[in-house]
């Protein structure tokens, strides 16, 4: 079977939900028995969002093969379950045109004027179909980011018209999705933005097969009618992405039941087969017939954007499905912390069960971690700290436990008397930012008898990382005698992966990102072995 691509395109406004479209379709096409690559184009000049503000762009979700990317892509892996994505699931506009130029630079045009048409829209084609070069694929679904009408977006467009003109409507399928917005006043839907959007998208040549509608409530037969007489869309192939309640794990079924999958399949000339729709069927049971609440502290300097620690949030749900509990959060802002006393931090964690501490850059929030932290530490909650908040956590028991007023990272001290964690050495004397750091996924030895072992099972395991700084291991022997255990490390020893402490429920710091590895029907072990010792500690309080 030859592959067949899937273009997904969004009009009238961002933030419709083209991502976990995508990845939702990806998901029903897989439970079909198909093959299926997804990939996302973005059209900012970035060549990868590794040096945005989270503020700007929320997360950076990292591939095992360590490229930075759009968030998008942790919900194409979290909703499929056979997907592994690389840098090629990945492409910016910033990467397309650095490409073409490294080749004028060489000579490999031969003298030729460099233009959009034909050079850019190449090697966008080139960037879609090299993920059918290793793999045979039945689809390639590519989202593109953005909206219609963006003037950055224009040659991925141009690029998606020439290859439904090549591959013809039996190889390329266009999905639309749009907003059909409801006047709260009048209560009346209103297909006119998505008139407009569609005829915007007429004029690049493009004309959608489906159309997807962002609605409040699903779309009556009577609006079908008008959309599909103003925009040549057949009304069987009009979709209510009406809003969902119980989160974001409920829209596969919710395509399901507007049949997306046997939309698009139809258009190609498929037959549907069988969906085997068991395991998400059973997430969905789980997420709405929870045994018990467990209320998880976030406290991170990005807090006030959601999407900053996306990831990490869908993690601590995939804890909850595993341990059929539901999770609350409390989201904290460190800086909030800082100058409470002691009586007051503890009001703030007063009714939660676990504490986290995510991943960041920068100094700003520090010393309010740290107090979260040793409340954690010393009131037996369990605590989780990722990258960042492993380094916080050393830091804190370096100045409570060892006495080491000083501690601190030379990221945010550089001249500090007692560095216990300080800059990689292959990270000294870098210049340039993006790109630079240790990134995706590395092998880490476990010690056997120690709560990283219990979680995970296993001695040997291989997780993604993105950071500049490490534990400085002239301290291991100090930190070991007052009772911190380093219970992983690089397989030479001479970096350390995880730390957590004797004596306590659970506590646990990783350098490393687990929370890329998750998926709702395979949770991360430490997502889900954190959620369990805060769902006893629930037992345990109310007891």
């Amino acid at each position: 079977m030859k592959t067949r691509y899937i273009f997904i395109t969004g009009g009238v406004c961002s933030s419709l939900g083209k991502g976990v479209t995508v990845a939702a379709l990806g998901c029903l096409l897989e439970n079909r028995g198909y093959r299926v690559a997804l990939q996302k184009m973005d059209p900012y000049i970035n060549v990868d969002p590794g040096t945005m503000s989270p503020f700007q762009h929320g997360e950076v979700y990292v591939t095992d093969d360590g490229a930075e990317t759009d968030l998008d892509l942790g919900y194409y892996e979290r909703f499929t379950t056979n997907t592994t994505l690389t840098r090629q699931n990945s492409v910016s506009t910033g990467q397309i045109y650095y490409s073409v130029i490294q080749r004028e630079r060489r000579g490999d045009y031969l003298g030729r004027t460099v233009q959009v048409i034909p050079h850019i829209t190449n090697e966008i084609k080139n960037r879609i179909s090299v993920l059918t070069r290793d793999e045979e694929l039945d689809f390639v679904c590519v989202e593109i980011g953005g909206t219609v009408g963006d003037i950055e977006g224009v040659p991925f467009l141009e690029a998606i018209r020439q290859m439904r003109r090549e591959h013809g409507p039996s190889g390329v399928c266009f999905i639309h999705l749009t907003l059909v917005p409801t006047i709260s006043v009048a209560g009346e839907a209103k297909t006119k933005p998505t008139q407009h959007s569609v005829k915007e998208l007429l004029t690049f040549g493009i004309q959608p097969d489906v159309l997807v509608c962002r609605v409040s409530r699903p779309l009556s037969k009577d609006m079908k009618e008008k959309l599909s007489l103003f925009c040549n869309v057949p009304e069987t192939n009009i979709i209510s992405a009406r809003d969902i309640q119980s989160g974001i794990y409920e829209i596969p079924e919710m395509y399901r039941s507007e049949a997306l999958d046997e939309v698009v399949l139809k258009h190609f000339g498929l037959a549907a087969g069988k969906l085997d729709f068991r395991r998400w069927s059973s997430i969905l049971k789980t997420i709405n017939n929870p045994k018990k609440t467990v209320r998880i502290a976030v406290c991170g300097k990005y807090i006030a954007l959601q999407d900053a620690y996306r990831s990490v949030y869908e993690a601590l749900l995939h804890g909850g499905i595993a341990n059929q509990v539901r999770v609350d959060f409390l989201r904290i802002d460190p800086e909030s912390l800082e100058e409470l006393s002691d009586e007051a931090v503890a009001r703030h964690f007063r009714d939660v069960q676990g504490i986290l501490v995510p991943g960041g850059f920068g100094s700003r929030g520090i010393e309010g971690k740290l107090r979260s932290i040793h409340f954690a530490r010393t009131h037996k909650i369990p605590f989780f700290g990722i990258c960042l908040g492993m380094q916080c956590a050393i830091i804190e028991f370096a100045r409570n436990v060892l006495g080491l007023e000083s501690a601190n990272s030379t990221e945010f001290d550089p001249s500090t008397e007692n560095p216990v964690v300080s800059l990689l050495e292959e990270q000294q004397g870098l210049k340039q930012m993006g790109g630079t750091m240790r990134l995706g996924g590395y092998p880490c030895v476990i010690k056997e008898n120690t709560l990283a072992h219990k979680e995970y099972k296993k001695r040997r395991i291989r997780e993604r990382h993105r950071h500049r700084f490490e534990f400085t291991l002239r301290f291991k022997e100090q930190f070991e005698k007052e009772g911190m255990v380093f219970s992983g490390l690089s397989p030479d020893g001479q970096l350390v992966e995880i730390s957590e402490l004797k004596g306590h429920p659970w506590f646990l710091g990783c350098q490393f990102h687990p929370e890329f590895q998750s998926k709702p029907v395979d949770a991360h072990p430490l997502f889900a072995g954190f959620i369990q010792a805060a769902a006893k500690l629930v037992r345990q309080q109310s007891a």
